[in-house]
């Protein structure tokens, strides 16, 4: 079974960068579409970015557009979000997830397979 693992979560001021790193054993993951999410205490998990498998597609949610970067390295099975201007709000536990290629949104009912998260702070 596909396992993702999330890695660079952090404490970071506002203003500040963060990367975050998700890597997949057992399969590869050429043929999936990846997702990074966030769930924020008392709040439902929401889609932050999502790449195609041949990272010619990526789509962000309007929150983090021009702040966060997504991308892929297939040949080390490893997926990127790269965040920069990071505001408070951005706190939350950050997830990858792989879904079926077909998908190109952030639906998290389009991702079976999930990471355990990684917490990213914004804190001065």
């Amino acid at each position: 079974q596909l396992q993702l693992v999330e890695s660079g979560g952090g404490l970071v001021q506002p203003g500040g960068s963060l990367g975050l790193s998700c890597a997949a054993s057992a399969f590869s993951l050429d043929y999936y579409t990846i997702g990074w999410f966030r769930q924020a205490p008392g709040k439902e998990r929401e889609g932050v970015a999502c790449i195609s498998g041949d990272a010619g597609f990526t789509n962000y949610a309007d929150s983090v557009k021009g702040r966060f970067t997504i991308s892929r390295d297939n040949a080390n099975n490893t997926v990127y979000l790269q965040m920069s201007s990071l505001k408070l709000e951005d706190t939350a536990i950050y997830y990858c997830a792989a879904g079926a290629s077909i998908w190109r949104d952030t639906n998290v009912a389009h991702y079976h397979y999930w990471g355990q998260g990684t917490q990213v702070t914004v804190s001065s």
